[in-house]
């Protein structure tokens, strides 16, 4: 054994020795280390998309409200999109009635094979069926919060794939989904409980059976959903994590490097049906959803505004729109 190895090092020295090594300058430098560029995320503009949604008033679907925002979302996003396409649509509620609502796509960067999905629903709640006056219980809510603040801060981000252009083989697509809401009033609730039917959602349950590009594929999406409250709690959404873990650790692990560790905890949350549901479901799309839940909230696991008058511009907190939107902007800048 010895000698084998030792002929083969002999051998090994005398090939390396009759090899031509290739010849260095001296004077050249190595090549520098490739830095990422990632904008500045702008609070205050996120902020002004979400006032201006709810000055229209609650954004209830069938409403002149509803319909005003929609013109002005699509208008909005198309100043920075490369594409906007409205995808109207009629589903089915609770109550076995029809409605009819708009899903509202921005594409970016629309060659690129690459594409991730960015998300959050833009209607909102058409009572506030968890208001402590129950004198409130039917009066539709702002959903300053609720609806308004993930689209304030993807319109945000919007704005700056525009302002500074996204990786070349990376292509964004923006879905603010219509009909998330508009499930049954917390008095009827038992009585239309299905396990094999969701009645919310469903805006993006036609979007996932129908997207807006046939055959279209995804690498992974993110939903945001009540991310503009004080004092937030995100943890890691437990269907969430079951459908796309490699996407929710890789999303908690930049907001930890970027010092977000208090308000992103690695804790499981609790499990909730959301639109990320028929993204991982129907679409295939491993999906994951940023969303505020407080444990020691009496408003179920919600924030304590949750589906009451309460959840208007007054509570809503640019820190937090400003802490989600960098954790996103860092995680596709870098992608």
């Amino acid at each position: 054994m010895k000698k084998q190895i030792l002929f083969t090092i002999a051998a090994a020295l005398l090939l390396a020795a009759c090899t031509e090594k290739p010849k260095v300058d001296p004077n050249s430098k190595p090549e520098p280390k490739k830095t990422v560029s990632v904008p500045n995320f702008n609070a205050d503009s996120a902020y002004q998309f979400v006032a201006q949604q709810t000055q229209f008033g609650p954004r209830v679907p069938e409403t002149d409200a509803h319909a005003q925002c929609a013109e002005w979302l699509t208008a909005k996003l198309g100043e920075f999109a490369d594409t906007v396409i409205v995808q109207d649509f009629r589903a089915k509620l609770f109550n076995g009635k029809g409605i009819d609502g708009q899903n509202i796509v921005g594409v970016f960067n629309p060659e690129a094979k690459k594409r991730i999905v960015l998300c959050a629903h833009w209607d909102s709640r058409p009572y506030a069926d968890h208001d402590p006056d129950e004198a409130n219980i039917h009066t539709p809510i702002d959903g300053a919060n609720d609806g308004a603040s993930g689209v304030g801060v993807l319109l945000e981000c919007a704005r700056l794939f525009k302002a500074q252009a996204l990786p070349e083989k990376l292509g964004i697509d923006i879905i603010l989904f219509d009909l998330e809401d508009y499930g049954p009033h917390a008095e009827e609730a038992e009585k239309y409980y299905n396990d094999d039917v969701n009645y919310w959602a469903l805006g993006s349950q036609y979007w996932a059976k129908h997207p807006h590009i046939y055959g279209y594929k995804a690498y992974y999406g993110i939903l945001l959903d009540m991310v503009g409250g004080s004092n937030p709690n995100f943890p890691k959404e437990y269907y969430s994590q079951g459908y796309a873990a490699t996407v929710s650790n890789k999303v908690w692990r930049m907001a930890y490097d970027l010092g977000y560790r208090p308000y992103f905890n690695n804790e499981l949350g609790s499990p909730i049906s959301d639109d990320h549901i028929p993204m991982n479901e129907i679409a295939g799309i491993p999906t994951i959803d940023i969303i505020d839940l407080q444990p020691e909230s009496s408003n179920e696991c919600f924030p304590d505004v949750w589906h009451t008058l309460n959840d208007n511009l007054e509570h809503i907190d640019k820190n937090t729109l400003s802490m989600v939107g960098n954790v996103l902007l860092h995680v596709l800048y870098e992608e």
